[in-house]
């Protein structure tokens, strides 16, 4: 089931698709260097004056809705949405026709504090256009291409640009909506250098690491710990298994936090690896579930004997740790699918599929473990009210 929850996942994840070539003809221009882009299928195109530090840039990109935009920008201190000079296109509201306006992405926007309003960028902008693949006769539709080009004057010497770009499903008014915020999406960033034309290492396509950092945390706080909870719950009272339920608890929630802190160390380097991305709901649930799993592993060590005064508290410290932890790891599981873009997909299945058998195993347990515990109450009942015996071993003189 481990290997099929695996392969589900990295079936499943969407593929970091490039364009086959980049171009640097548009139908009224031709440009001397271009560049696929490693997100959205989208590239890019430029001529670079160095004489007057003038860049002419066209983006190539694409809508996924009829009712969407289309945009790209510079950030010019850094390689992340927040603080972008924007150049965005859609349909006009009033009368369908493509309207291409500025932006600029100040952090109020990133909260989604307020709309998206378009206002003079302070990057001196020469020009900017944008046509449809097709020219005045072409419809936005779900893969309809667009050509955004922009003239921008750079600063004297300086030739690294940082560039973003993304797409989204809305326009309300004039005011476009948040794009998708899959790992995909949140990735549309690369820097480079427009003279040279070379990238720094973005670590774009990182879709293995993720199957990893997926698979690994979905086995150990999502399978394994509940696997060891069941086990400590229902077969530590029957007497024929002797001390073997202890060391198979013990063994599965510490192979199970060993290949959980794999995943959370995974997990902080994807974050290293991917500026400008950021899942928080899932990271503090993340954080917070190692921090239990580690609680929960050093209670082994402080492991009081039976006689001891404090093995109350101990015990119900460890269940409430325990069961704390079970449960976070449950929520954080389903939202690294839904981080993962796999909320629909054979992976959450095949999780969904292991974990529904995990539950009704504990239901059948549970319900044994009620019937035995009326049934051992009845006979006691029974036994002290003297209407069934008490076997004794004889006593040989």
């Amino acid at each position: 089931m481990l290997l099929l929850l695996y392969l589900s996942l990295l079936c499943s994840l969407p593929h970091i698709a490039l364009s086959s070539h980049c171009t640097v003809e548009t139908a009224t221009k031709t440009f001397k260097k271009c560049m696929n882009l490693p997100t959205q299928q989208a590239s890019i195109a430029w001529t670079f004056h160095p004489h007057n530090s003038t860049l002419e840039l066209v983006f190539f990109g694409s809508f996924i809705s009829p009712s969407g935009w289309v945009g790209w920008g510079i950030n010019p201190t850094s390689p992340e949405m927040t603080g972008t000079r924007a150049l965005i296109a859609f349909p006009d509201p009033n009368s369908g026709q493509i309207v291409l306006l500025p932006y600029i992405l100040d952090p109020t926007v990133k909260l989604q504090k307020s709309p998206l309003l378009s206002r003079p960028l302070d990057i001196h902008l020469l020009s900017s256009t944008a046509t449809m693949y097709g020219g005045k006769m072409a419809t936005v539709h779900n893969g309809a291409a667009i050509q955004i080009l922009g003239t921008v004057k750079l600063q004297t010497n300086k030739t690294k640009i940082h560039l973003v770009w993304n797409r989204g499903l809305y326009v309300q008014g004039y005011s476009p909506t948040i794009h998708p915020t899959t790992s995909t999406d949140l990735s549309s960033i690369v820097t480079f250098d427009v003279l040279s034309g070379s990238s720094a290492p973005q670590h774009t396509d990182l879709t293995t690491l993720r199957v990893i950092h997926g698979t690994v945390n979905a086995i150990s706080w999502g399978i394994l710990l509940p696997m060891g909870a069941i086990t400590a719950r229902y077969l530590r009272h029957i007497q024929a298994l002797g001390p073997a339920w202890f060391y198979a608890h013990a063994g599965m929630q510490v192979f199970g936090f060993v290949l959980g802190t794999v995943g959370f160390v995974i997990g902080i380097r994807l974050g290293q690896l991917s500026p400008g991305v950021e899942y928080r709901l899932h990271r503090k649930l993340g954080m917070a579930v190692f921090c239990l799993g580690g609680l929960q592993t050093l209670a082994l060590l402080f492991r009081p004997n039976t006689r001891n005064k404090f093995r109350k508290y101990w015990k119900s410290y460890h269940h409430f740790v325990g069961y704390s932890c079970v449960v976070l790891g449950f929520v954080n599981v389903f939202q690294g699918f839904e981080v993962m873009g796999a909320s629909r997909s054979y992976a959450k299945l095949t999780y969904c599929l292991g974990l529904s058998t995990l539950i009704g195993l504990c239901i059948a347990l549970e319900v044994n473990s009620w019937v035995v515990f009326c049934r051992k109450s009845k006979e006691d009942k029974m036994r002290r009210e003297g209407l069934i015996g008490t076997s004794h071993k004889p006593i040989h003189n």
